[in-house]
Parts: structure tokens; C-alpha cells; sequence
């Protein structure tokens, strides 16, 4: 088996594939938090205006000021449906870029563990073959002691 995994390459373009997605999360997350905020100030403002209008001139105006408010309300929020479509659009793809670089991680640990069981294997290997020599070499040079009587 080769040492070096054969997929870096792609897991690599994966992990800048994810972080791309990353990044564009962060961005449509951070649109539609400003959307809400431009929301909020606007429908602050327009809740703190309590004039009266004293002629007709000024009621008309006031009107007419209501009504640009509420167009710019609606498109406010059709500008924050509109980004919360892409943020879930880019967090699907988030999901699907971390789903690919998760797969490949998981073939680079596993490639990782069987490297490792192999060199633990031929270490075992070379360690069984130093304790049987060691083995055989004790046995073969120990002086046999004499038997029944014989004498040097």
C-alpha cells in the first residue's frame, strides 16, 4: 500500500471547497442580519413620528410619507425573504461541501490506521525473528553437560 494517501489531492480541494461555502454562509448570514437591521431602524423611525398634521397640506404629506413608508417596508421584507432564501441556499451547500470533505477524511484516517497496522506488523515481524534466533542461538551454544559418567 502506498505511504502517501492517494486522495490529498482532492481532499484538499474539498477543504477549499468547504471553506468557499463557509464564506459564503458568513456573507448571506451577515445580509440578512443587516436586512434586519435596516428593518428595525426603519420601523423604529417610523414609530416614533407622532405629529399631528393643523392643515390639509400636511395631512396629505403625511399620507403620502405613510404610504413610501410602507412600499419601503415591503420591499425591505421581500429583500430579507430574498435573503433568506440564499442563506439556506448556502447553507445547503455548506452542508453538502462539509458532507464530501467529511467522507474524504474519513478514507484518510482509515488509510492512516492501516499504514500503521502494517508497520506495527512488520516490527512484530522483524522482533519474532531477532527472540527465535536469540532462541535457537541459545540453544545451540550451551555446553551440554556430561551424562553417565563421562569426563573431560
Amino acid at each position: 500500500m502506498s505511504r502517501l494517501f492517494s486522495l490529498a489531492g482532492l481532499l484538499r480541494l474539498r477543504h477549499l471547497q468547504q471553506d468557499q461555502a463557509a464564506s459564503d454562509l458568513a456573507e448571506a448570514n451577515a445580509r440578512v442580519a443587516a436586512n434586519e437591521a435596516h428593518r428595525g431602524r426603519a420601523r423604529s423611525a417610523l414609530s416614533a413620528t407622532s405629529i399631528t398634521p393643523d392643515t390639509v397640506a400636511a395631512m396629505n404629506a403625511m399620507a403620502a410619507a405613510r404610504s413610501s413608508s410602507r412600499s419601503m417596508l415591503a420591499d425591505l421584507d421581500a429583500l430579507g425573504r430574498s435573503n433568506a432564501s440564499t442563506l439556506s441556499e448556502a447553507q445547503a451547500a455548506f452542508d453538502a461541501a462539509r458532507a464530501e470533505a467529511i467522507a474524504l477524511e474519513k478514507l484518510e484516517v482509515r488509510h492512516h490506521e492501516t499504514i500503521r497496522a502494517e508497520d506495527l506488523r512488520a516490527e512484530q515481524i522483524v522482533l519474532d525473528e531477532i527472540a527465535s534466533m536469540r532462541w535457537y542461538r541459545d540453544r545451540t551454544d550451551t555446553p551440554t553437560t556430561p551424562q553417565n559418567g563421562d569426563s573431560q
